[in-house]
């Protein structure tokens, strides 16, 4: 089982989408962020209002590289893990084949307003509510996402279950190719 790596946005369904998909392919999975909550003893939220952005994003990065070393299986990264060139560069070389799961950011709000656990998880980074920097965010981290994306599908209309099994047949018809190989922006998973 090749590893698959999942990036997008938060509130795009990666960790339900990765729970779906390693049943699918018969591996692990891995959540970064509960990782990573799990490790500190604390939510993300509370880690970044106690120690800053900056320290979350160097435990993530930490994080990162181990799980891209140890993890076989299916990975759920966190939404802004494509914000260092570190990691991205990781995620090339490491972390392939990348799958972006993206969606309008209208779909995200909703999504996140409708998700309970969003205040608790889902720090606002612009240091307002985090509904209001959807927009900007996805503007700002969609090269960021493009540039490691080996395929990219929209999550927008479906089920986990049903973005899940289209990944698999994506994967079931690609080839293995090494690091650097692939067109970045990647191909749109139909």
């Amino acid at each position: 089982m090749p590893r698959i790596t999942l990036v997008g946005y938060r509130g795009s369904g990666k960790s339900s989408v990765a729970a779906r998909l390693a049943t699918l392919l018969g591996c692990s999975w891995q959540d970064a962020d509960d990782v990573l909550e799990r490790e500190a003893g604390e939510s993300i939220a509370s880690l970044i209002a106690a120690r800053g952005e900056g320290h979350f994003r160097d435990l993530e990065s930490t994080l990162l590289g181990r799980l891209l070393a140890e993890e076989r299986g299916v990975l759920a990264t966190g939404g802004g893990v494509i914000l260092r060139e570190d990691n991205r560069a990781a995620l090339r070389s490491q972390g392939r084949p990348v799958v972006w799961l993206t969606a309008p950011a209208d779909v995200l709000k909703a999504r996140l307003a409708a998700d309970p656990a969003t205040a608790a998880r889902r720090p606002a980074l612009s240091g307002t509510n985090p509904l209001d920097e959807v927009a900007a965010a996805l503007v700002a981290r969609e090269p960021l996402y493009r540039e490691v994306a080996d395929a990219v599908i929209d999550v927008s209309a479906e089920p986990p279950e049903r973005i899940a099994a289209r990944i698999a047949a994506w994967l079931g018809r690609s080839t293995p190719r090494g690091p650097g190989s692939l067109a970045p922006a990647g191909e749109a998973i139909p």
